[in-house]
């Protein structure tokens, strides 16, 4: 366990059962270097303890790089919740895992999350002010979409010479929240948008309301496009898939993209360039981290500028090192997390 915590450069790792809500539950603390750890909480029927211990601690490093490079006073952190066969009610399972959290007395703050909710952080917020995501907060998905629009006008205008997106191909995998919320603006900027989702009516949506062009699922990442937007599950950029791209970039809303951190190396001697995910996916933290605070929606909005200022920082020093982005995003990380 200590051998997992050292290679991440975890600072601690907590966990917490209630045995009368089911409640399995691990909190993992990255950095708290800038501030307090921030991550959403995740609650999934993990196969084994193994696995959920190893997803958590990668996630919680993932925030940390993630709020670094937003330019936010937050550490990085993340929670796993091992979802029961059965539980007798969600409502007090939540309950518990809020007073687990109040435990850590400000440590960690939590938030929505794969397989969490609104109201189960309604149910946090009745034990622990450290939890965001509320209903009086609001859904962070339309701020990730937004953040993920300006990260791929500075992604054009990086890889091809120009912001304007009118006329440009965008391959759009995956129309959850943050997908379809992506697709509307990028159709408001004219661009022509490929798409593809398990869930066909949402695809049907698109066609109606956006003009979207339908791709099959397992052709998406083979059609020729400009620009290959992952906003589905992680890990789609793996050895077999980088080699049958057909874009000129990828920038997409999906955590964890790269299955390994040397397909970011591949892309590179590719040509295809990567807008690491942790930086161009970072408007729902933003938005999470500032309205917890007390922000307005108007500073919240601006901060979202932070966004396209980082990658292109990020583009230019790849083009001046022969680097991959995603490279020199991880240095510029913990240049500010562990200092020079």
């Amino acid at each position: 366990m200590f051998a997992m915590m050292e290679t991440t450069r975890l600072e601690s790792l907590h966990f917490a059962q209630d045995p009368q809500s089911g409640l399995k539950a691990i909190i993992a603390i990255h950095n708290s270097r800038l501030g307090p750890a921030l991550g959403g909480c995740r609650y999934l029927p993990y196969p084994d303890e193994q696995s959920a211990i190893e997803d958590v601690l990668r996630l919680a490093k993932g925030m940390s790089y993630k709020a670094a490079l937003a330019g936010l006073q937050q550490g990085g952190g993340k929670a796993v919740i091992i979802r029961p066969l059965h539980v007798d009610s969600r409502a007090a399972l939540f309950e518990a895992f809020g007073r687990f959290i109040e435990s850590l007395n400000g440590h960690y703050i939590t938030a929505m999350d794969s397989g969490t909710s609104i109201a189960d952080m309604d149910c946090i917020a009745q034990y622990t002010q450290h939890v965001t995501s509320t209903t009086a907060e609001g859904d962070p998905s339309p701020h990730t979409a937004m953040g993920v629009f300006t990260g791929i006008r500075a992604t054009a205008m990086a890889r091809l010479g120009g912001d304007n997106l009118e006329g440009l191909r965008v391959a759009i995998q995956g129309l959850g929240h943050v997908g379809y919320a992506l697709a509307e603006q990028l159709h408001a900027a004219g661009a022509e948008l490929l798409v593809s989702d398990l869930d066909g009516g949402r695809v049907q949506l698109a066609m109606e309301q956006l003009g979207a062009h339908p791709v099959a699922h397992e052709a998406l990442l083979t059609t020729p496009c400009d620009i290959l937007a992952p906003c589905a599950l992680g890990g789609v950029l793996n050895a077999e898939t980088v080699g049958q791209l057909r874009c000129s970039a990828v920038a997409g809303a999906a955590n964890n993209q790269l299955a390994s951190a040397d397909i970011a190396d591949t892309l590179q001697a590719r040509g295809i360039l990567y807008a690491p995910d942790y930086v161009i996916n970072a408007g729902g933290l933003i938005y999470v981290a500032l309205r917890h605070k007390g922000e307005s929606l108007m500073a919240i909005t601006a901060h979202l500028t932070q966004i396209s200022l980082r990658l292109t920082e990020i583009y230019a020093h790849a083009q001046a090192d022969k680097r991959s982005p995603s490279r020199v995003a991880d240095a510029l990380a913990e240049r500010l997390l562990y200092g020079p």
